[in-house]
């Protein structure tokens, strides 16, 4: 991890965040404007070298709740702790940013992974307004 550089809410690459999501989220659709990340409370870029090694943005409420969203590792740098350490980043940047609680939701095969990151589980409610 030595070798990673951190950058939080750099200005936005659109080719190299759109190659990191090709390369991890099969579903992915490229697009130039992140205009989610301009509203979020912060972005936070992991570099090793010149090349983006992994991504995680907070968006927020403007209040006290943020919300870790999208936590990206690029396939080589996997299994080496910088999943963990761009949450606790984004952890800092929201304490920072005066919010109080941070949330995320996952699927099941990932708890292991965010309780790691020391969230712990709750109670929650989810409605899909798109797809099936």
């Amino acid at each position: 991890m030595d070798s990673i550089e951190f950058l939080r809410s750099p200005p936005i690459d659109s080719l190299a965040l759109n190659e990191l999501y090709r390369l991890s989220w099969p579903r992915h659709v490229e697009r130039d404007s992140w205009p989610e990340l301009e509203r979020s409370l912060c972005h936070i870029w992991a570099y090793a070298g010149e090349r983006l090694a992994g991504f995680v943005y907070v968006a927020w409420d403007g209040g006290v709740h943020a919300f870790l969203l999208d936590p990206t590792v690029h396939p080589n740098f996997r299994r080496q702790g910088l999943g963990l350490a761009l949450v606790k980043e984004a952890e800092q940047a929201a304490r920072a940013g005066g919010c109080e609680w941070l949330h995320v939701d996952y699927e099941d095969y990932l708890d292991p992974f965010y309780r790691a990151a020391g969230f712990r589980p709750t109670l929650a409610g989810l409605i899909r307004l798109q797809g099936g």
